[in-house]
Protein backbone atom coordinates (compact mmCIF):
# COMPACT_ATOMS: atom_id res chain seq x y z
CA UNK A 1 0.00 0.00 0.00
CA UNK A 2 2.68 2.09 1.00
CA UNK A 3 4.26 1.56 -2.64
CA UNK A 4 0.77 2.58 -4.19
CA UNK A 5 0.44 5.40 -2.54
CA UNK A 6 3.93 6.74 -3.10
CA UNK A 7 2.93 6.49 -6.59
CA UNK A 8 -0.05 8.14 -6.04
CA UNK A 9 1.70 11.20 -4.79
CA UNK A 10 4.46 11.03 -7.31
CA UNK A 11 1.75 10.42 -10.35
CA UNK A 12 0.03 13.37 -8.64
CA UNK A 13 3.33 15.75 -8.93
CA UNK A 14 3.57 14.48 -12.66
CA UNK A 15 0.50 15.32 -13.67
CA UNK A 16 0.26 19.20 -11.11
CA UNK A 17 3.30 19.69 -13.44
CA UNK A 18 2.05 18.70 -16.74
CA UNK A 19 -0.74 20.77 -15.89
CA UNK A 20 0.94 23.72 -14.73
CA UNK A 21 3.18 23.26 -18.13
CA UNK A 22 0.27 23.22 -20.30
CA UNK A 23 -1.36 26.35 -18.54
CA UNK A 24 1.81 28.27 -19.47
CA UNK A 25 1.97 27.54 -22.91
CA UNK A 26 -1.90 28.56 -23.35
CA UNK A 27 -0.96 31.79 -21.35
CA UNK A 28 2.11 32.50 -23.60
CA UNK A 29 0.07 32.17 -26.85
CA UNK A 30 -2.66 34.74 -25.43
CA UNK A 31 -0.14 36.89 -24.70
CA UNK A 32 1.60 36.88 -28.24
CA UNK A 33 -1.71 37.09 -30.18
CA UNK A 34 -2.55 40.28 -27.95
CA UNK A 35 0.80 41.52 -29.01
CA UNK A 36 0.64 40.53 -32.64
CA UNK A 37 -2.76 42.68 -32.50
CA UNK A 38 -1.33 46.13 -31.01
CA UNK A 39 1.61 45.53 -33.87
CA UNK A 40 -0.87 45.77 -36.45
CA UNK A 41 -2.37 48.91 -35.17
CA UNK A 42 -0.91 52.74 -36.16
CA UNK A 43 -0.95 56.00 -36.19
CA UNK A 44 -3.74 56.03 -39.03
CA UNK A 45 -5.75 53.64 -36.46
CA UNK A 46 -6.13 56.42 -34.60
CA UNK A 47 -9.37 58.97 -34.55
CA UNK A 48 -12.19 58.66 -37.00
CA UNK A 49 -11.71 56.30 -40.26
CA UNK A 50 -11.07 58.44 -43.23
CA UNK A 51 -13.47 59.77 -45.67
CA UNK A 52 -14.16 58.53 -49.16
CA UNK A 53 -14.59 60.19 -51.67
CA UNK A 54 -18.23 59.56 -52.61
CA UNK A 55 -18.35 61.40 -49.13
CA UNK A 56 -16.44 64.13 -49.93
CA UNK A 57 -18.82 67.62 -49.31
CA UNK A 58 -19.00 70.01 -51.70
CA UNK A 59 -17.89 73.07 -50.23
CA UNK A 60 -14.69 70.73 -50.32
CA UNK A 61 -14.86 69.93 -54.49
CA UNK A 62 -15.32 74.25 -54.70
CA UNK A 63 -11.78 74.60 -53.63
CA UNK A 64 -8.80 74.21 -55.40
CA UNK A 65 -6.77 71.11 -54.28
CA UNK A 66 -3.60 73.58 -53.73
CA UNK A 67 -5.72 75.47 -51.07
CA UNK A 68 -4.43 75.08 -47.87
CA UNK A 69 -7.32 77.22 -45.88
CA UNK A 70 -10.86 78.32 -47.00
CA UNK A 71 -10.84 82.22 -46.70
CA UNK A 72 -13.55 81.24 -43.69
CA UNK A 73 -10.55 79.97 -41.89
CA UNK A 74 -8.28 83.07 -42.83
CA UNK A 75 -8.59 85.73 -39.57
CA UNK A 76 -9.20 88.84 -41.28
CA UNK A 77 -6.06 91.26 -41.51
CA UNK A 78 -3.72 88.48 -41.68
CA UNK A 79 -2.76 89.76 -44.93
CA UNK A 80 -1.05 92.48 -43.50
CA UNK A 81 0.98 90.69 -40.80
CA UNK A 82 4.39 90.57 -42.10
CA UNK A 83 6.98 89.23 -39.40
CA UNK A 84 10.19 90.42 -41.57
CA UNK A 85 8.95 94.10 -40.87
CA UNK A 86 11.73 95.50 -38.06
CA UNK A 87 9.21 98.68 -37.42
CA UNK A 88 7.52 98.84 -33.89
CA UNK A 89 4.21 98.88 -32.98
CA UNK A 90 2.89 102.14 -31.22
CA UNK A 91 1.51 102.49 -28.17
CA UNK A 92 -2.64 102.32 -28.18
CA UNK A 93 -5.68 102.51 -25.95
CA UNK A 94 -9.37 101.75 -27.16
CA UNK A 95 -12.33 103.33 -25.06
CA UNK A 96 -15.53 102.54 -25.77
CA UNK A 97 -18.10 105.30 -26.22
CA UNK A 98 -21.68 105.87 -25.14
CA UNK A 99 -23.88 108.79 -26.16
CA UNK A 100 -26.03 109.62 -22.72
CA UNK A 101 -28.35 112.30 -22.27
CA UNK A 102 -29.32 114.04 -18.71
CA UNK A 103 -33.00 111.85 -19.55
CA UNK A 104 -30.80 108.52 -19.19
CA UNK A 105 -28.32 109.43 -16.19
CA UNK A 106 -30.99 110.90 -14.23
CA UNK A 107 -34.40 109.00 -14.79
CA UNK A 108 -33.20 105.92 -16.90
CA UNK A 109 -35.25 106.25 -19.07
CA UNK A 110 -33.21 104.63 -22.27
CA UNK A 111 -32.40 101.76 -20.25
CA UNK A 112 -28.38 102.37 -20.86
CA UNK A 113 -26.04 101.21 -18.56
CA UNK A 114 -22.23 101.66 -18.14
CA UNK A 115 -21.77 98.20 -19.83
CA UNK A 116 -20.03 97.82 -23.27
CA UNK A 117 -23.25 96.16 -24.69
CA UNK A 118 -24.43 99.85 -24.57
CA UNK A 119 -21.35 101.24 -26.69
CA UNK A 120 -21.97 102.60 -29.82
CA UNK A 121 -18.47 103.61 -30.58
CA UNK A 122 -15.23 102.65 -30.65
CA UNK A 123 -12.22 105.17 -29.83
CA UNK A 124 -8.56 104.10 -30.57
CA UNK A 125 -5.99 106.52 -29.60
CA UNK A 126 -2.65 105.73 -30.89
CA UNK A 127 0.54 107.69 -29.66
CA UNK A 128 2.91 108.87 -32.90
CA UNK A 129 5.88 110.30 -31.94
CA UNK A 130 8.01 111.95 -34.18
CA UNK A 131 5.30 111.61 -36.96
CA UNK A 132 3.09 113.82 -39.34
CA UNK A 133 0.01 113.27 -40.51
CA UNK A 134 0.90 113.59 -44.05
CA UNK A 135 3.18 109.99 -43.17
CA UNK A 136 -0.12 107.99 -41.93
CA UNK A 137 -1.86 105.45 -43.70
CA UNK A 138 -4.83 104.32 -42.39
CA UNK A 139 -6.99 101.12 -43.71
CA UNK A 140 -10.02 100.10 -41.23
CA UNK A 141 -11.61 96.91 -42.10
CA UNK A 142 -14.83 95.50 -40.28
CA UNK A 143 -12.98 93.87 -37.71
CA UNK A 144 -9.36 94.78 -38.47
CA UNK A 145 -7.42 98.59 -37.99
CA UNK A 146 -4.07 98.41 -40.18
CA UNK A 147 -2.22 101.43 -39.71
CA UNK A 148 1.62 102.62 -41.35
CA UNK A 149 4.05 105.10 -41.37
CA UNK A 150 7.58 104.88 -41.86
CA UNK A 151 8.51 104.45 -38.02
CA UNK A 152 5.66 102.82 -36.93
CA UNK A 153 3.32 99.38 -37.93
CA UNK A 154 0.26 98.60 -36.19
CA UNK A 155 -2.09 95.72 -37.12
CA UNK A 156 -5.21 95.83 -34.48
CA UNK A 157 -7.79 93.18 -34.28
CA UNK A 158 -10.71 95.16 -33.48
CA UNK A 159 -13.17 93.95 -30.56
CA UNK A 160 -16.21 93.97 -31.95
CA UNK A 161 -17.27 94.83 -35.59
CA UNK A 162 -17.56 98.32 -36.86
CA UNK A 163 -18.82 100.11 -39.95
CA UNK A 164 -15.48 100.92 -41.22
CA UNK A 165 -16.83 103.99 -44.21
CA UNK A 166 -18.07 105.80 -41.28
CA UNK A 167 -15.40 106.40 -39.03
CA UNK A 168 -13.55 109.17 -38.56
CA UNK A 169 -9.75 110.35 -37.87
CA UNK A 170 -8.08 113.37 -35.93
CA UNK A 171 -4.04 113.46 -36.11
CA UNK A 172 -3.03 116.20 -33.05
CA UNK A 173 0.28 117.56 -33.58
CA UNK A 174 0.44 118.73 -30.45
CA UNK A 175 0.39 115.18 -28.40
CA UNK A 176 1.26 113.14 -31.11
CA UNK A 177 -1.20 111.10 -31.49
CA UNK A 178 -4.02 110.10 -33.68
CA UNK A 179 -7.78 109.03 -32.86
CA UNK A 180 -10.07 107.25 -34.54
CA UNK A 181 -13.52 107.41 -33.66
CA UNK A 182 -15.34 103.84 -35.27
CA UNK A 183 -19.32 103.70 -35.08
CA UNK A 184 -19.89 100.28 -33.97
CA UNK A 185 -22.10 97.81 -35.44
CA UNK A 186 -25.02 96.58 -32.83
CA UNK A 187 -26.82 93.75 -34.40
CA UNK A 188 -28.78 93.11 -30.98
CA UNK A 189 -30.08 96.46 -30.96
CA UNK A 190 -33.92 95.52 -31.37
CA UNK A 191 -33.40 93.05 -28.66
CA UNK A 192 -31.36 94.93 -25.97
CA UNK A 193 -32.75 98.58 -25.87
CA UNK A 194 -36.28 98.07 -26.11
Amino acid sequence: MECAGGSSVLNLEALSELLSKQQEEEEDEDWKQSVSACAQMGPGHIGHPPKHDAEVSSADSKRSSKDIWSEEEVAEGSQYEDLTDPRPQPEYEIILKQSVKPEDLFLGLSRKDPSSMCCEAMLVKIKLPETKATDVFLDVKETFLDLRTTKYKLGLHLPHSVHSQEGKARFFSEQEELEVTLPMKRPMDFINMQ
